[in-house]
C-alpha cells in the first residue's frame, strides 16, 4: 500500500521557515548568543524528531470497518463501526477518513466521515456512525484512509486500508391494488391434481410409484430414506409472471422521477405476486451497476424477491440496447407465462412488444406513467391505477 507524507503546516515546517531557522542558528553562533543558539537547535531537533516519529507512526497500524447490513430500504438506518489499533510502543495521533456516498451520509451533501483520536501503546480506538439510505441505488463506502503522526500533529503519514464496499438500497415498496394477470390455462387451477406437471418446479418427494419414469427418482432422498423416492412436481399452470421495464424513453426524456416511481411499483408488484405463490421474473434494458444482464429468471423461491429488488436497485437511468432483441430473444422463457410491461408512455416500442409477445402467445398488461398518447385500439393503463388512493398514500410497506 502506497504511503504519502501529509502535512498540517505549523510555522516551522514550512520551507522558508526551515531556512530561517538555519540562518538564525548560524547568526546566533556567529554572535555567540548561546540562548538563541540553543533555542534554534532545539527547534531543529524537534522538527527532525517529529519527522521520524511521523514516519514510524504508520507502521503496525490495523484498521477494520464493518456495517451491520448491506441491503436496506429507503429511510432505514445502518451502523458503521471502525476499529483502529496501534500495535507498537510508539504513541501516535491518528485520523480516520471514510469516503461514503452522499446518499448514505447522515448530513446531506457530505461525502466523508472523519474522526480523530490519540492512540497510546497497544491501544485501540472505536468509532461508530449511523448512516441512512436516502435513495435507491448502489452506494459505495470506504475504503478507510488512516493519517498517523506525532502527538504534536506536525507531520502525518497517510495509508489506505482494506477495500471499498457497497450498500444496496432497494426501491421503496408501496401499497398496490390487487392485480389479476391474464392467463392461458388449459387444465384449470394449479395444484397436484393437474394432469400436466412441470419438471422445473419440485414440490417435494414421495415413495416411488411403479410405472413412473426412472428420471423422476430422487437419488439423494432415496439414499437418505433407504428406499426409492420420486420427485413430486408442481402443475404447469402455476402462475408465472415476467415484469418488463422499458428504459429507453425514461432516459431520452430524463424522466428520473417517473423512473423511480415505476421501479417502486415493479418491486411492489413482484412482492404481491410472490406472496400469493406465483413465480416471478424481471427483464429490463437498463445498465445495471455491477451486473452484465438485466434479466432475472422466473422463479418462486424464497430468495426471489431479494434478487428482483437488488436488480431494481442496480438499475441506472441508462438504456442498454433494445428490450426485445437485447434481452428477451436470448432468454429461455417458460411455458404459461404472463407479462406486465412498464414504460414511460405508449409508443412504438409498446406496439412492437405487443406484437412480439403475441407471437410467443404470452398475454400482457401494459402500464405507462403517461397515457395521453396511445396507439389506436390499444388500451394502456396508467401506472397510478395500481396505487391505493393514488400517489397521496405512498406509505412504505416492508
Amino acid at each position: 500500500m502506497e504511503e504519502q507524507e501529509y502535512h498540517i503546516p505549523p510555522l516551522f515546517s514550512v520551507g522558508p521557515a526551515q531556512i530561517g531557522l538555519g540562518l538564525l542558528l548560524f547568526l546566533a553562533l556567529v554572535h555567540r548568543r548561546h540562548d538563541l543558539s540553543l533555542l534554534s537547535l532545539l527547534v531543529i531537533i524537534l522538527m527532525a524528531a517529529t519527522r521520524l516519529w511521523a514516519k514510524a507512526s504508520i507502521r503496525r497500524i490495523a484498521c477494520e470497518y464493518r456495517i451491520d447490513k448491506e441491503k436496506l430500504f429507503p429511510g432505514e438506518k445502518l451502523t458503521l463501526n471502525v476499529v483502529t489499533a496501534n500495535n507498537k510502543l510508539l504513541p501516535i495521533r491518528h485520523r480516520v477518513e471514510i469516503p461514503v456516498a452522499a446518499a448514505l451520509h447522515p448530513k446531506e451533501n457530505k461525502t466523508r466521515l472523519i474522526r480523530e483520536d490519540t492512540l497510546w501503546w497497544h491501544q485501540q480506538s472505536r468509532f461508530q456512525w449511523d448512516l441512512f439510505g436516502r435513495s435507491r441505488g448502489v452506494h459505495p463506502i470506504g475504503p478507510p484512509h488512516i493519517l498517523t503522526g506525532d502527538l504534536f500533529a506536525f507531520f502525518f503519514k497517510e495509508k489506505t486500508m482494506g477495500q471499498s464496499g457497497e450498500v444496496i438500497v432497494f426501491p421503496r415498496l408501496v401499497p398496490l391494488q390487487p392485480l389479476i394477470l391474464p392467463r392461458r390455462d388449459f387444465f384449470g387451477a394449479p395444484g397436484a391434481a393437474s394432469p400436466v406437471q412441470d419438471p422445473v418446479y419440485i414440490l417435494g418427494t414421495r415413495d416411488y410409484q411403479h410405472g413412473q419414469p426412472a428420471k423422476r427418482i430422487h437419488w439423494k432422498a432415496s439414499a437418505r430414506h433407504s428406499r426409492l423416492q420420486e420427485k413430486v412436481f408442481e402443475s404447469t399452470v402455476r402462475e408465472k409472471a415476467l415484469i418488463l421495464i422499458e428504459v429507453s424513453a425514461f432516459a431520452a426524456q430524463a424522466a428520473a422521477a417517473e423512473f423511480e416511481r415505476t421501479l417502486e411499483v415493479a418491486g411492489s408488484l413482484a412482492r404481491q405476486l410472490l406472496k400469493r405463490g406465483s413465480s416471478v421474473g424481471l427483464a429490463a434494458n437498463a445498465v445495471l451497476t455491477g451486473r452484465e444482464t438485466g434479466l432475472t429468471p422466473v422463479a418462486g423461491t424464497s430468495q426471489q424477491l431479494s434478487l428482483i429488488l437488488e436488480a431494481l436497485a442496480r438499475m441506472r437511468l441508462e438504456p442498454k440496447g433494445e428490450l426485445i432483441d437485447g434481452v428477451l430473444r436470448q432468454a429461455d422463457l417458460p411455458w404459461g407465462l404472463s407479462s406486465v410491461y412498464f414504460c414511460l408512455e405508449a409508443d412504438q416500442r409498446l406496439t412492437a412488444m405487443r406484437q412480439y409477445l403475441l407471437q410467443r402467445r404470452i398475454p400482457m398488461l401494459a402500464f405507462a406513467c403517461r397515457t395521453e398518447k396511445q396507439p389506436a385500439g390499444r388500451s394502456t393503463q396508467n401506472l397510478d391505477r395500481l396505487y391505493f388512493d393514488g400517489l397521496s398514500s405512498r406509505k412504505p410497506v416492508f
